[in-house]
């Protein structure tokens, strides 16, 4: 067996406090160290299979399910990728294209969608308060489905991205990380800014920043979180920040400078975010249909904004970086002043310096989501990596 290949599978068999198999992955925080690690290692075998050509389909027929009630591009053509990969076949379902247009229950869809379906991606991420209770009202429905005969299997649920967290994002950040250090050891202590940054436009969601401090203060990392006065994200979720440091030796603290943040630091993930009153109200709006007050509160919240242009990730800023280095990570699109508007996140020299390893980020995706699906569908994951190596199909023929 290869050599890298064995230490996976090696890594693999030691991990002891896991139950990934026929869980939910919504929230990083609810699992175990044991589990994201479980999680990473699986990514990498099956990003390893693909690179040398071998198939890793261990489905032979089946549904992989997503549900996205917003715009994506990077994770839903990862999900998409993630179910081939294994040999599930992608369906997406169109709400309005569906009953639940004409008022058919979250109960009733959700087992009507399952029959012959493994996993159900769903991104849920416009109303704060709403995402990650969809997410679980789902997985209830699916709960009575199976035990009541319904459903001869219940489908996993994956977070394709909730108002709360983005596991699928920051579980690829935290891979690249890893693949740029070298190691999960060697990511201890490095300082990474997460930081609020300018955009023209308003309503992005809180999950990336919230993701990111929820899932890198694991892992004994110094994490700074910056942002303007008002543009505060949901507190629970900094007190499980501050909670997960003091457990994992590293350190977590808010600040209020894009500079301060910046200085010294190993890794800055400038990105721009709506404030956690203005989604609250925004929420009402949009439950409400209330156009005219949401065009109201865009205007006020562009106004705002509008008084922190000089939160952008420019050339001096990264200057003040350790040894003007650090590695600038984005989950895209990013807002790229002079190319995709006029003042944005990110000034257009740096991102283009950082174009490749930005893709590569964003390459690791497709792997974790995978690795989400192969863990909830299989016991004991080793097993069948090691068997799906052995077998050496090839993927592409010829």
């Amino acid at each position: 067996m290869d050599n890298k290949f064995s230490q996976i599978i090696e890594q693999l068999k030691k991990l002891k406090n896991t139950n990934l198999f026929h869980k939910d992955f919504l929230l990083t925080w609810e699992k175990s160290q044991d589990e994201l690690m479980q999680i990473f290692y699986v990514a990498e075998a099956l990003k390893y299979l693909h690179d040398n050509n071998i198939s890793s389909k261990c489905f032979d027929s089946g549904l992989a399910v997503s549900l996205f009630r917003d715009n994506s591009t990077r994770t839903r053509f990862s999900y998409a990728s993630a179910a081939n990969l294994l040999g599930l076949e992608i369906q997406d379902l169109d709400e309005k294209k569906s009953q639940i247009a004409h008022g058919e229950t979250v109960r009733e869809t959700a087992n009507m969608i399952s029959f012959l379906t493994d996993m159900i991606g769903i991104r849920d991420d416009m109303y704060l308060g709403e995402g990650d209770a969809y997410q679980r009202e789902v997985g209830e429905a699916l709960d009575y489905g199976y035990e009541t005969g319904i459903l001869n299997q219940r489908p996993g649920i994956i977070n394709l991205q909730s108002d709360i967290d983005h596991p699928t994002q920051t579980m690829a950040d935290f891979l690249h990380l890893i693949n740029q250090f070298g190691s999960i050891e060697n990511l201890k202590g490095k300082k990474v800014a997460m930081t609020w940054a300018y955009s023209p436009s308003y309503g992005k969601p809180l999950s990336v920043p919230q993701g990111v401090i929820g899932l890198f203060t694991r892992f004994g990392m110094n994490v700074e979180i910056a942002y303007p006065e008002g543009y505060d994200i949901i507190p629970e979720v900094m007190d499980i920040a501050s909670n997960n440091a003091k457990q994992s030796g590293g350190s977590f603290k808010k600040v209020d400078s894009m500079d301060d943040a910046f200085k010294n630091a190993d890794i800055v993930y400038p990105k721009s975010w709506a404030p956690f009153t203005v989604m609250q109200e925004r929420t009402t709006l949009l439950k409400a249909n209330d156009t005219k007050g949401l065009e109201n509160l865009e205007k006020k919240c562009l106004a705002q904004n509008a008084n922190f242009k000089d939160w952008e990730c420019t050339e001096e800023k990264m200057k003040l970086t350790k040894n003007g280095k650090a590695l600038y990570m984005h989950c895209l699109p990013a807002d790229i002043s002079n190319v995709s508007c006029e003042e944005g996140e990110v000034a257009e020299t740096v991102f283009d310096r950082y174009r490749i390893p930005l893709y590569n980020q964003a390459g690791y995706k497709p792997y974790i989501i995978a690795s989400m699906m192969f863990n909830n569908k299989f016991k004991n994951p080793a097993i069948l990596l090691d068997k799906l190596f052995k077998e050496n199909i090839k993927r592409v023929k010829g």
